[in-house]
Protein backbone atom coordinates (compact mmCIF):
# COMPACT_ATOMS: atom_id res chain seq x y z
CA UNK A 1 0.00 0.00 0.00
CA UNK A 2 2.85 2.37 0.80
CA UNK A 3 4.56 1.66 -2.52
CA UNK A 4 1.32 2.00 -4.48
CA UNK A 5 0.62 5.31 -2.83
CA UNK A 6 4.10 6.61 -3.55
CA UNK A 7 4.01 5.83 -7.28
CA UNK A 8 1.85 8.85 -8.28
CA UNK A 9 3.99 11.16 -6.18
CA UNK A 10 7.19 9.89 -7.79
CA UNK A 11 5.74 10.22 -11.27
CA UNK A 12 4.62 13.76 -10.50
CA UNK A 13 8.05 14.77 -9.21
CA UNK A 14 9.78 13.18 -12.21
CA UNK A 15 7.46 14.93 -14.62
CA UNK A 16 8.00 18.27 -12.89
CA UNK A 17 11.76 17.88 -12.93
CA UNK A 18 11.79 16.97 -16.60
CA UNK A 19 9.65 19.93 -17.50
CA UNK A 20 11.89 22.31 -15.58
CA UNK A 21 15.03 20.86 -17.17
CA UNK A 22 13.86 21.41 -20.73
CA UNK A 23 15.10 24.69 -22.25
CA UNK A 24 12.46 27.26 -22.97
CA UNK A 25 11.87 27.66 -26.69
CA UNK A 26 9.07 30.19 -26.78
CA UNK A 27 8.90 32.99 -29.31
CA UNK A 28 9.62 36.42 -27.86
CA UNK A 29 6.63 38.62 -27.17
CA UNK A 30 6.22 42.35 -27.01
CA UNK A 31 5.81 44.33 -23.79
CA UNK A 32 2.08 44.81 -24.40
CA UNK A 33 1.55 41.07 -24.97
CA UNK A 34 3.40 40.30 -21.74
CA UNK A 35 1.28 42.80 -19.80
CA UNK A 36 -1.95 41.23 -21.13
CA UNK A 37 -0.71 37.75 -20.25
CA UNK A 38 0.11 38.83 -16.69
CA UNK A 39 -3.33 40.41 -16.26
CA UNK A 40 -5.09 37.26 -17.45
CA UNK A 41 -2.97 35.11 -15.15
CA UNK A 42 -3.86 37.32 -12.15
CA UNK A 43 -7.58 37.05 -12.89
CA UNK A 44 -7.62 33.26 -13.42
CA UNK A 45 -8.24 31.18 -10.28
CA UNK A 46 -5.07 29.68 -8.88
CA UNK A 47 -4.58 26.51 -6.93
CA UNK A 48 -5.54 26.15 -4.13
CA UNK A 49 -7.73 29.23 -4.40
CA UNK A 50 -9.64 27.52 -7.25
CA UNK A 51 -12.44 25.07 -6.58
CA UNK A 52 -11.07 21.70 -5.52
CA UNK A 53 -11.86 19.16 -8.26
CA UNK A 54 -13.87 15.99 -7.72
CA UNK A 55 -15.50 17.15 -4.50
CA UNK A 56 -19.11 16.16 -3.92
CA UNK A 57 -20.20 17.51 -0.54
CA UNK A 58 -22.53 15.22 1.38
CA UNK A 59 -25.78 16.98 2.15
CA UNK A 60 -28.39 15.30 4.29
CA UNK A 61 -30.39 15.51 7.47
CA UNK A 62 -28.70 15.10 10.82
CA UNK A 63 -28.70 11.51 12.03
CA UNK A 64 -30.50 11.14 15.39
CA UNK A 65 -28.37 9.96 18.27
CA UNK A 66 -30.24 6.66 18.64
CA UNK A 67 -30.11 5.84 14.91
CA UNK A 68 -27.17 3.59 14.13
CA UNK A 69 -27.14 3.97 10.34
CA UNK A 70 -26.11 6.56 7.80
CA UNK A 71 -28.34 5.23 5.00
CA UNK A 72 -30.90 8.02 4.92
CA UNK A 73 -32.76 6.40 2.01
CA UNK A 74 -33.36 3.24 4.04
CA UNK A 75 -36.90 1.96 4.60
CA UNK A 76 -38.55 0.68 7.77
CA UNK A 77 -38.57 -3.00 8.60
CA UNK A 78 -41.23 -4.56 6.36
CA UNK A 79 -44.25 -6.17 7.99
CA UNK A 80 -44.76 -9.89 7.62
CA UNK A 81 -48.53 -10.22 7.32
CA UNK A 82 -48.26 -11.28 3.68
CA UNK A 83 -45.82 -13.69 2.06
CA UNK A 84 -46.06 -14.37 -1.66
CA UNK A 85 -45.74 -17.90 -3.02
CA UNK A 86 -42.52 -18.97 -4.69
CA UNK A 87 -43.26 -19.24 -8.40
CA UNK A 88 -42.48 -17.96 -11.92
CA UNK A 89 -38.71 -17.68 -11.47
CA UNK A 90 -36.59 -16.88 -14.50
CA UNK A 91 -33.09 -15.83 -15.53
CA UNK A 92 -31.78 -12.59 -13.98
CA UNK A 93 -32.95 -9.35 -15.59
CA UNK A 94 -32.30 -5.70 -14.78
CA UNK A 95 -34.40 -4.46 -11.86
CA UNK A 96 -34.48 -1.41 -9.63
CA UNK A 97 -32.16 -1.65 -6.60
CA UNK A 98 -33.91 -2.69 -3.42
CA UNK A 99 -33.55 0.00 -0.71
CA UNK A 100 -31.80 -1.14 2.48
CA UNK A 101 -33.69 -1.59 5.72
CA UNK A 102 -32.99 0.73 8.66
CA UNK A 103 -32.33 -0.86 12.07
CA UNK A 104 -34.47 -0.06 15.11
CA UNK A 105 -33.10 2.71 17.36
CA UNK A 106 -30.07 1.65 19.35
CA UNK A 107 -29.92 -1.81 17.77
CA UNK A 108 -27.49 -3.74 15.60
CA UNK A 109 -29.44 -5.47 12.84
CA UNK A 110 -28.27 -8.50 10.88
CA UNK A 111 -31.24 -9.41 8.74
CA UNK A 112 -33.95 -10.78 11.01
CA UNK A 113 -31.53 -10.87 13.97
CA UNK A 114 -31.43 -7.76 16.15
CA UNK A 115 -29.26 -7.19 19.22
CA UNK A 116 -28.75 -4.13 21.36
CA UNK A 117 -25.57 -2.27 20.53
CA UNK A 118 -23.09 -2.79 23.40
CA UNK A 119 -21.91 0.24 25.31
CA UNK A 120 -18.25 -0.46 24.56
CA UNK A 121 -18.83 -0.34 20.80
CA UNK A 122 -18.24 3.19 19.41
CA UNK A 123 -21.18 4.69 17.56
CA UNK A 124 -19.18 5.11 14.35
CA UNK A 125 -18.33 1.39 14.26
CA UNK A 126 -21.95 0.46 15.03
CA UNK A 127 -23.09 2.58 12.08
CA UNK A 128 -20.54 0.93 9.80
CA UNK A 129 -21.67 -2.55 10.91
CA UNK A 130 -25.34 -1.77 10.33
CA UNK A 131 -24.66 -0.14 6.98
CA UNK A 132 -22.64 -3.11 5.75
CA UNK A 133 -25.23 -5.61 6.88
CA UNK A 134 -28.10 -3.61 5.37
CA UNK A 135 -26.30 -3.21 2.05
CA UNK A 136 -25.54 -6.94 1.86
CA UNK A 137 -29.18 -7.73 2.58
CA UNK A 138 -30.39 -5.21 -0.01
CA UNK A 139 -28.01 -6.58 -2.66
CA UNK A 140 -29.27 -10.11 -2.08
CA UNK A 141 -32.89 -8.94 -2.25
CA UNK A 142 -32.14 -7.10 -5.50
CA UNK A 143 -30.74 -10.29 -7.03
CA UNK A 144 -33.78 -12.27 -5.91
CA UNK A 145 -36.03 -9.63 -7.46
CA UNK A 146 -34.07 -9.96 -10.71
CA UNK A 147 -34.97 -13.66 -10.99
CA UNK A 148 -38.68 -12.95 -10.57
CA UNK A 149 -39.16 -13.38 -6.83
CA UNK A 150 -41.90 -11.22 -5.34
CA UNK A 151 -40.71 -8.53 -2.95
CA UNK A 152 -42.17 -9.96 0.27
CA UNK A 153 -40.53 -13.30 -0.47
CA UNK A 154 -37.20 -11.75 -1.48
CA UNK A 155 -37.19 -9.65 1.70
CA UNK A 156 -37.90 -12.76 3.75
CA UNK A 157 -35.17 -14.80 2.07
CA UNK A 158 -32.58 -12.01 2.28
CA UNK A 159 -33.26 -11.21 5.94
CA UNK A 160 -33.23 -14.84 7.08
CA UNK A 161 -30.08 -15.57 5.08
CA UNK A 162 -28.14 -12.65 6.61
CA UNK A 163 -29.50 -13.34 10.10
CA UNK A 164 -28.67 -17.05 10.01
CA UNK A 165 -25.22 -16.26 8.61
CA UNK A 166 -24.56 -13.95 11.57
CA UNK A 167 -25.68 -16.65 14.02
CA UNK A 168 -23.53 -19.23 12.27
CA UNK A 169 -20.49 -16.96 12.31
CA UNK A 170 -20.97 -16.33 16.03
CA UNK A 171 -21.32 -20.04 16.72
CA UNK A 172 -18.21 -20.81 14.67
CA UNK A 173 -16.19 -18.15 16.45
CA UNK A 174 -17.39 -19.39 19.84
CA UNK A 175 -16.42 -22.96 18.94
CA UNK A 176 -12.99 -21.74 17.84
CA UNK A 177 -12.42 -19.55 20.89
CA UNK A 178 -10.21 -22.05 22.80
CA UNK A 179 -7.98 -22.53 19.77
CA UNK A 180 -8.09 -18.80 19.06
CA UNK A 181 -6.84 -18.05 22.58
CA UNK A 182 -3.94 -20.40 22.02
CA UNK A 183 -3.24 -18.70 18.70
CA UNK A 184 -3.39 -15.32 20.40
CA UNK A 185 -0.85 -16.43 23.00
CA UNK A 186 1.52 -17.81 20.39
CA UNK A 187 1.12 -14.78 18.14
CA UNK A 188 1.62 -12.38 21.04
CA UNK A 189 4.78 -14.21 22.12
CA UNK A 190 6.22 -14.12 18.62
CA UNK A 191 5.36 -10.45 18.26
CA UNK A 192 6.98 -9.66 21.61
CA UNK A 193 10.13 -11.54 20.68
CA UNK A 194 10.37 -9.68 17.38
CA UNK A 195 9.60 -6.24 18.79
CA UNK A 196 11.52 -6.43 22.06
CA UNK A 197 14.87 -5.37 20.54
CA UNK A 198 13.14 -2.24 19.21
CA UNK A 199 11.47 -1.29 22.51
CA UNK A 200 9.52 0.72 23.38
CA UNK A 201 8.03 1.15 19.89
CA UNK A 202 8.60 -2.50 19.05
CA UNK A 203 6.41 -3.60 21.96
CA UNK A 204 3.38 -2.78 19.81
CA UNK A 205 4.16 -5.96 17.86
CA UNK A 206 2.90 -8.07 20.79
CA UNK A 207 -0.79 -7.08 20.61
CA UNK A 208 -0.63 -7.12 16.82
CA UNK A 209 0.71 -10.65 16.88
CA UNK A 210 -1.93 -11.69 19.40
CA UNK A 211 -4.70 -10.27 17.24
CA UNK A 212 -3.29 -11.97 14.16
CA UNK A 213 -3.02 -15.32 15.96
CA UNK A 214 -6.57 -15.02 17.28
CA UNK A 215 -7.99 -14.16 13.89
CA UNK A 216 -5.98 -16.86 12.15
CA UNK A 217 -7.70 -19.50 14.27
CA UNK A 218 -11.16 -17.96 14.63
CA UNK A 219 -11.74 -16.59 11.13
CA UNK A 220 -11.91 -19.93 9.24
CA UNK A 221 -14.44 -21.50 11.60
CA UNK A 222 -16.45 -18.28 11.71
CA UNK A 223 -16.56 -18.26 7.90
CA UNK A 224 -17.63 -21.90 7.81
CA UNK A 225 -20.33 -21.21 10.38
CA UNK A 226 -21.54 -18.22 8.40
CA UNK A 227 -21.77 -20.30 5.23
CA UNK A 228 -23.70 -23.08 6.94
CA UNK A 229 -26.01 -20.60 8.63
CA UNK A 230 -26.67 -18.75 5.38
CA UNK A 231 -27.60 -21.99 3.65
CA UNK A 232 -29.94 -23.03 6.44
CA UNK A 233 -31.58 -19.61 6.61
CA UNK A 234 -32.11 -19.39 2.85
CA UNK A 235 -33.56 -22.90 2.70
CA UNK A 236 -35.98 -22.17 5.53
CA UNK A 237 -37.11 -18.90 3.95
CA UNK A 238 -37.63 -20.49 0.54
CA UNK A 239 -39.67 -23.31 2.08
CA UNK A 240 -41.84 -21.00 4.22
CA UNK A 241 -45.52 -21.38 3.23
CA UNK A 242 -47.20 -18.31 1.72
CA UNK A 243 -49.47 -16.17 3.87
CA UNK A 244 -52.50 -14.26 2.64
CA UNK A 245 -53.65 -10.91 4.00
CA UNK A 246 -57.12 -12.24 4.78
CA UNK A 247 -58.57 -15.62 5.55
CA UNK A 248 -59.81 -17.59 2.57
CA UNK A 249 -63.59 -17.35 2.00
CA UNK A 250 -65.69 -20.22 3.31
CA UNK A 251 -66.24 -22.87 0.67
CA UNK A 252 -69.76 -23.80 -0.35
CA UNK A 253 -71.23 -27.02 1.03
CA UNK A 254 -71.22 -29.99 -1.35
CA UNK A 255 -74.42 -30.52 -3.35
CA UNK A 256 -75.14 -33.86 -1.64
CA UNK A 257 -75.04 -32.19 1.79
CA UNK A 258 -77.41 -29.42 0.63
CA UNK A 259 -79.81 -32.01 -0.85
CA UNK A 260 -79.81 -34.07 2.37
CA UNK A 261 -80.51 -30.97 4.51
CA UNK A 262 -83.36 -29.98 2.15
CA UNK A 263 -84.97 -33.47 2.32
CA UNK A 264 -84.68 -33.62 6.10
CA UNK A 265 -86.27 -30.18 6.37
Amino acid sequence: MVVAGAVPVVLTLVGTGTANAEPEQFAPVSRSDAAIADAVADEAPQWPAADVPNVRPYQGTRIPEDTLTSLQWARPIPKGEYLAPLEALHAPVAVAPVPPIAPPPGMLRFGDVQVESPEWLPREQAIQINDGSAQAEANLATFLDSVGMERTRSDRVASQTIGAAAIGATAGAAFASPFALIGAGVGGGIGLAIGLPFAPIGLAAAPLGAAYGFGLMAAPLAAIGAGIGAGVGMTAALAAPPRALEAAPATAAPAEQVLDETVEG
